[in-house]
């Protein structure tokens, strides 16, 4: 089953080109950022391309699925918490409005999964009431990236919903029976994010806590990586596009417009591109989910890290955020020789933040970053 997919908030085209391997086609993007753009026309270039979506008047007739990674800034644990009606995240509501005018068969959304606890669940509580109204049957699932093969621990939440099947043998069938990963432990690499510190470091066991689209210093950047020789280093943007499942140098069209940082912006922003994949494949070919025990969820309840309505109630599901038992990624397979070392200045300002705070951190971790330090001010 091939469907005609509509990318809606499609950033740089994570969605779109994970359902496209999968078979699928991409016949319709809206992206509102301008730089956004320039990638989607260098990868997508038969599709045609929308700016803002509040000037689509309405979905294609034959569009099969509608997918949207609607921005998280209202929402996220690092975003200002307004909620799922913020300047940034309210725009989803046009996603309503056009599945009011055009029900697609298949809706595929993606956002933080910090929606489930900001304000009591608000944010996930709108969209699946939304969905509900419009006659959709659905199953959301927090999904870590690790699952799929990335060396990134990245949690998002997924929602499919659908008129003509059954969401959850799509989304929550599936299930990793090995779950274990590495541990943080300084005898492997260790990524952190040099901009936090006091609330927050991010760290990570051979692998990187997710990337972000912005960070504590209000700027888009690498997490940095302790490695097992002791130095401190930033992953290169092409690594992070890997370990978003694009090809290397997916964005490097921005280079050319002199707008690499903002590269991080856009990866950071990404919809993890194996996790599509494995979405549009199961649209294709459902598996068989056993609810039989699944629980209610009442009105009221936290939100679970997965669960599903088919019309009768919603409940709870037993899916953990690992669904297949792909090799996890390592950072320790990647060649780290050059990969560029965080400054001085970065280093120590981190340091100085961590042991000021009242965060916990592994035996030997802050100590080797300070061994670091002082090979700096030692000089070559």
């Amino acid at each position: 089953m091939t469907l005609r997919i509509s990318g809606l908030f499609a950033g740089i085209g994570g969605f779109e080109l994970g359902f496209t391997r999968a078979g699928h086609d991409t016949t319709l993007l809206c992206e509102n950022d301008e730089l956004a753009r320039l990638i989607l026309k260098s990868k997508f270039p038969e599709a045609p391309l929308v700016g803002d979506v509040a000037e689509l008047d309405a979905l294609p007739p034959d569009v099969g699925l509608v997918c949207a990674g609607f921005p998280c800034q209202n929402l996220s644990m690092a975003g200002d918490k307004k909620g799922i009606n913020g300047k940034k995240s309210g725009i989803v509501s046009h996603l309503f409005r056009l599945l009011k005018g055009h029900r697609a068969p298949w809706v595929v959304i993606e956002n933080v999964y910090f929606m489930l606890h900001l304000d009591k669940g608000s944010g996930i509580a709108e969209v699946l009431d939304n969905l509900e109204k419009l006659g959709y049957r659905w199953a959301y699932r927090v999904v870590d990236s690790r699952s799929f093969g990335l060396a990134q621990h990245r949690r998002r939440v997924f929602i499919v919903a659908t008129t003509v099947g059954d969401p959850r043998d799509v989304l929550l069938a599936d299930e990793r029976v090995y779950r274990v990963f590495p541990s943080v432990d300084i005898e492997r690499p260790i990524g952190f994010f040099w901009t936090e510190g006091r609330k927050g470091h991010g760290l990570t066991g051979d692998a990187i806590p997710p990337l972000k689209a912005g960070s504590g210093l209000g700027i888009p950047s690498s997490p940095a990586v302790l490695l097992p020789s002791g130095r401190v280093t930033m992953i290169p943007i092409e690594v992070a596009e890997t370990l978003q499942g694009f090809e290397s140098g997916w964005t490097r069209v921005l280079d050319e417009v002199k707008s690499t940082r903002q590269r991080w912006r856009l990866v950071g922003n990404a919809v993890s591109v194996p996790v599509a994949e494995w979405i549009g494949r199961r649209i294709g070919s459902p598996g068989t989910y056993q609810s039989d025990s699944d629980p209610p969820l009442t009105a009221g309840a936290a939100w679970p890290g997965a669960a599903w309505s088919v019309g009768k109630g919603r409940f709870i599901s037993k899916a953990t955020e690992f669904p297949v038992d792909t090799e996890p990624g390592r950072l320790s397979d990647f060649d780290t020789e050059d990969w560029p070392d965080l400054s001085q200045r970065a280093l120590g300002g981190f340091v100085k933040r961590a042991r000021e705070s009242t965060l916990r951190y592994p035996a030997g971790f802050l100590y080797a970053l300070e061994a670091r330090l002082a090979r700096y001010f030692a000089g070559p």
